[in-house]
């Protein structure tokens, strides 16, 4: 377009770990239009992951009560004149149709095209994810060729919204996913919370996987991994989780306590006691957090913390998180043929989980402690 956009709209994504993968691509836009009004209009259960962003000027909240007009009322409102839509939904580029956002931008498919001004052609030749089928999986234990097509870092989900922002002008390079949070927000986040590491190494550890229990590494591995590391140094654990990962975060603080007795590490049970905002804050707080693949998981890595995380069902190659040049993350995961399947519940026997033993996690840690 020739004249530059003042207000642009930023249709975001539902979901945790994907939306801290779409920022590099908001420092992009936020790059290639210095002088615009971005304002993002995303999922109310994330607004507190966008609080004090630097690249954005304004939030838009939707709530699963908000019906498709609703939405686009509170768009209309708004007069912007560019929008840019993330996710692949037909329903994401007719709430900005309905919001009379000018030319919107995103990815065609089936009913959607029609709502939008520019329709970008996917990137050649990506692989996507694909799931497994059951006779697929017990064909390549058995000892059948895999003959499907391997991911590799070229495909992660990052580049894919930078393409997008590419459309419109941004730079394509690659950057570090990052959620800006400021020290004073850490100050009193510990607080409340009523943190104190006294020099004490401050660690986190996140049990639970939404997704469902191919993501889960068993919680006595995450027990056995505390006790160890805590045996040659004064930690401070924090257990992170939401309110379903409840009784799982209480096995893991009982088991970690139950041998270690007044005289053993600090355990900060947090599972369902955090906003979205505050468990940022506190896994940026971290020296380092061990996790399960899950948004957790990419918002520790995005504040800063190292990471190391869990790989079952699921493919680093599509959604590590931070850079796959980086040093401040550390893969875990199996080499056993049927993985990556993407199912939520293994058909088998969750040998791609089993197969990352307690000492290699140890060695993994030690290194980098």
């Amino acid at each position: 377009m020739s004249v530059e956009p003042k207000r642009i709209l930023v249709r975001g994504v539902n979901w945790l770990g994907d939306a801290v993968m779409t920022t590099p691509a908001m420092f992009r836009l936020r790059e290639r239009f210095p002088q615009a009004h971005i304002t993002l209009l995303t999922p109310d259960k994330l607004a507190g992951l966008w609080e004090n962003q630097s690249w954005l000027n304004e939030v838009i909240t939707f709530s699963g009560e908000d019906s498709l007009w609703s939405v686009g009322k509170k768009l209309r409102a708004g007069n912007f004149d560019m929008g840019l839509i993330l996710p692949n939904s037909t329903r994401s580029a007719l709430e900005l149709w309905l919001g009379r956002v000018g030319n919107r931008t995103g990815y065609g498919g089936r009913a959607r095209s029609i709502f939008l001004n520019r329709v970008v052609e996917r990137i050649p030749g990506m692989v996507p994810m694909r799931k497994r089928s059951v006779e697929e999986i017990k064909g390549l234990i058995a000892g059948k060729p895999d003959t499907a097509p391997k991911p590799t870092f070229k495909d992660h989900q990052m580049h894919h919204y930078l393409h997008l922002v590419g459309a419109l002008g941004a730079k394509t390079e690659l950057l570090a996913p990052k959620i800006e949070v400021s020290a004073a927000e850490r100050v009193a986040v510990l607080q409340k919370f009523g943190i104190s590491t006294n020099g004490k190494l401050l660690l986190g550890l996140n049990v639970g996987a939404e997704y469902g229990p191919a993501k889960r590494w068993p919680v006595e591995n995450f027990i056995h991994v505390a006790r160890q590391v805590s045996e040659s140094r004064q930690v401070v654990w924090l257990v992170f989780g939401g309110k379903g990962d409840k009784i799982l975060a209480g096995k893991l603080e009982a088991g970690i306590c139950s041998e270690t007795g007044e005289n053993g590490p600090q355990v900060v049970n947090l599972a369902g006691r955090t906003n979205l905002r505050e468990l940022t804050v506190l896994l940026g707080a971290c020296r380092a957090v061990l996790t399960n693949d899950t948004g957790p998981m990419h918002v520790a890595a995005a504040s800063g913390t190292h990471v190391f995380a869990i790989f079952g069902s699921t493919s680093p190659e599509l959604t590590m998180p931070g850079l796959p040049t980086g040093n401040e993350v550390t893969i875990l995961k199996g080499n056993v043929p049927c993985a990556p399947c993407f199912l939520r519940e293994c058909p088998i026997d969750s040998r791609c989980l089993i197969s990352i033993t307690v000492d290699d996690v140890c060695l993994a840690l030690n290194r980098v402690l």
